[in-house]
Parts: structure tokens; C-alpha cells; sequence
């Protein structure tokens, strides 16, 4: 089974149909009854049954609450999954890892433009004069300069740092050694401190961390069943474990923007490495946002003036994907333990009552 976790954007669905202040994050965690949350207990198992997907788990989020938290299918052969049932969430990792560096360096630890050679530098590119222009904010937003993940030979630079976009796990992994050799903790630590103890996101981990196995839902592909796929130590950019409700939880604070300062919030809420081109390319004028391509962490589309920031997590065992905007102070979380889970995506969005401006632009892709 591959460990790698690929980016993939919005055109590979192949879809069969200091802080800011507001609703703390505590009073968000338990679903309030609302239309979405009928709609989505009436239909994902329908949902399940006409994408071929083993199980799907969802959670829901409307003006910073979460409305709808469902789950449908089985997370083993015989075995029901529940919405405490925890899924490797593959790159969904990233966006938690970036939030981790973000919230790190609101606290002074270091900051978004400094050289990463002060503390780190890999063996593999110590002979190469650009590791001196390694930044957090180039790895976080995939200007590294880096392949996905490094080769038989190494770690290597595929084009120089800042010169071009490439998405690259290599580069979030390279941030996690920083921040563990400049700071002292590695950033398994500093997301449980910062993150998962605050936002009561109990069910999330790295690492499973003796946890049974039970727990985490097993992969199936067609008809054939694997164990699920873990880390035995933290990675910045792949197999994190948590459930729907869990990363909605991550996602109220992200609309709360919380933990940071206003200036890095709007750092975190402008495009830093365009990809406009790659998202328009084959679709109606109509549907073509006014701005796209990496945030700090996501994917972000600008539509009609409203922001959206979109990641998705794809391995041989799965398929994931969080969308939020901080406009309305809504987004979905959709876990699937199937590698065709892209097939639940449109289905799932549709039963929630996503925001139709971000579904219409997801549609506008699947379709070209």
C-alpha cells in the first residue's frame, strides 16, 4: 500500500453525481438539530450505497456550530462505523501541521520569513547553496522547491526556492524538523499544546499512541480489506488520525481565528503561490473564481469576494476533504476509507446544503 499522500485538486474528483473574538470554541462541539443534520442522517446511507464507498463520516458546520455529525458504512467487514470511529485523513495532516507553525510563530517562537538554516538544514542538501533560502512561508505554501516526497537518492531541489509552485510534503516535513530543532519539542507536541488539548480534540493524533487498531477504520478497495495505515512517528504532512467531528472542531477555530494575530490571519487569508490558470483551465469563464492557488495550509478560491480554503487527503486507503469559509463561518468535513471516496464528495455537499457558490465551482470541475 502506498504511503505517499498526494494533493488533489478539484479537477481529479471524477464526482459520480492577537485573536479574534466570537462563539467560543467549546460551544460549538455538540451538533444543534438543524435541517443539515436530518438531511444528512436521511441520505448518506444512500450515499454509501450508490458511491461504492466503504463508510463515510461527516461533520457539518454553519455560522461556527456543528449542525450535522454522521456516519454511514462500515469501518471492517461486520462492523458498523460510528462518528467516533477515527480515519487516516492522509494531507489533511497539512493544514493542522501549518496551523501548528502559525500559531508558533504568533508566539514569537520564530517567524514566517526566517531562514530555516539558522536551525535546520538536511544532510541530503547541506552542499546546496539554496537550503539558505528555505522559509517556513515557502514550505507551507509549496514553494520549496521540493518534490512530493524526496527519492531513492535523497532530498533534492527540483527548481530553486520561491521560483514556482509544487506541491510537496517534503516541504512540511522539512518545517516539522525546524520547529523541532529551533524551539525544542517536536510538532506532534506543540499541536497537542496548542491545538488538540484546547479544542477537546481528544480523538486526534499523529500517532495512534497504543490506541487499538479497531479503533481506526480499516481501508477497503472494492471488495478487499486492509488494515489501516499508521505512523510509528509524527508526520508533518500525512496519516494524522481523527474523526469528522474532531476536525470540524479545528475548522470553528480556524473561522474563529483564533491563536493568532491579525496580521498573520491575513496572511493566512490571501493566496501566496497563484494557481488561477491550473483552476480555470477547461471550465466556463462563469464559474472561474477571481482567485486561486495556495494559502498558508489550503488550497483558497476566491469567489464572488468570499473566501474558501479547501484541502483534501488522498492515499491507497482513503480519501478526505475539508472546505471552510470564514465569510459565513461554515465548512464540511467528509472522511471516507476508500480510495474512490472522491465519489461521496458531491452527494455529501449537496445533503448539507454546502455553500452553492464553492459546490457550483467543485461541479464546474468534475464535469470538464
Amino acid at each position: 500500500m502506498s504511503r505517499t499522500a498526494l494533493f488533489i485538486p478539484i479537477a481529479s474528483f471524477g464526482l459520480a453525481a492577537g485573536c479574534a473574538t466570537g462563539t467560543p470554541v467549546a460551544d460549538a462541539m455538540h451538533p444543534a438539530a438543524a435541517p443539515a443534520d436530518a438531511a444528512l442522517a436521511a441520505g448518506l446511507p444512500s450515499v454509501v450505497r450508490h458511491s461504492g464507498v466503504a463508510s463515510v463520516s461527516v461533520a457539518h458546520v454553519e455560522d461556527g456550530r456543528i449542525v450535522a455529525l454522521e456516519a454511514a458504512g462500515l469501518r471492517a467487514p461486520g462492523e458498523a462505523t460510528t462518528v467516533d470511529t477515527r480515519y487516516n485523513v492522509a494531507s489533511l495532516t497539512k493544514p493542522v501541521s501549518a496551523e501548528v507553525a502559525l500559531r508558533l510563530v504568533a508566539e514569537g517562537r520564530f517567524a514566517l520569513d526566517h531562514p530555516m538554516a539558522d536551525a535546520w538544514v538536511d544532510p541530503d542538501i547541506a552542499d546546496d547553496p539554496r537550503h539558505r533560502d528555505l522559509t517556513p512561508r515557502l514550505a507551507l505554501n509549496h514553494q520549496a522547491g521540493f518534490p512530493n516526497w524526496r527519492g531513492p537518492d535523497g532530498l533534492r531541489f527540483e527548481r530553486d526556492p520561491g521560483d514556482g509552485t509544487g506541491y510537496s510534503g517534503e516541504g512540511y516535513e522539512y518545517v516539522a524538523s525546524y520547529i523541532d530543532r529551533d524551539t525544542g519539542a517536536a510538532i506532534d507536541k506543540h499541536a497537542q499544546r496548542l491545538l488538540f488539548e484546547p479544542l477537546g480534540m481528544a480523538a486526534t493524533s499523529y500517532t495512534p499512541r497504543g490506541t487499538p487498531s479497531g479503533d481506526i477504520a480499516g481501508s477497503r478497495s472494492g471488495v478487499t480489506w486492509a488494515v489501516p495505515v499508521t505512523r510509528s512517528a509524527p508526520s508533518a504532512a500525512d496519516d494524522l488520525v481523527t474523526t469528522a467531528g474532531d476536525y470540524a472542531r479545528f475548522l470553528v477555530s480556524l473561522m474563529q481565528g483564533e491563536g493568532l494575530t491579525p496580521a498573520l490571519s491575513a496572511e493566512r487569508g490571501r493566496v501566496q503561490a497563484d494557481r488561477l490558470a491550473e483552476t480555470c483551465e477547461g471550465i466556463p469563464d462563469a464559474a472561474c473564481p477571481e482567485a486561486a492557488g495556495f494559502a498558508l495550509g489550503w488550497e483558497m478560491f476566491v469567489i464572488d469576494g468570499t473566501p474558501y480554503y479547501m484541502h483534501t487527503g488522498a492515499d491507497d486507503d482513503g480519501f478526505s476533504l475539508a472546505y471552510w469559509t470564514p465569510a459565513t463561518r461554515s465548512g464540511t468535513v467528509i472522511l471516507t476509507n476508500s480510495p474512490d471516496g472522491h465519489r461521496a464528495v458531491l452527494p455529501v455537499l449537496d445533503l448539507v446544503g454546502a455553500d452553492p457558490a464553492f459546490v457550483a465551482l467543485l461541479r464546474a470541475q468534475a464535469s470538464r
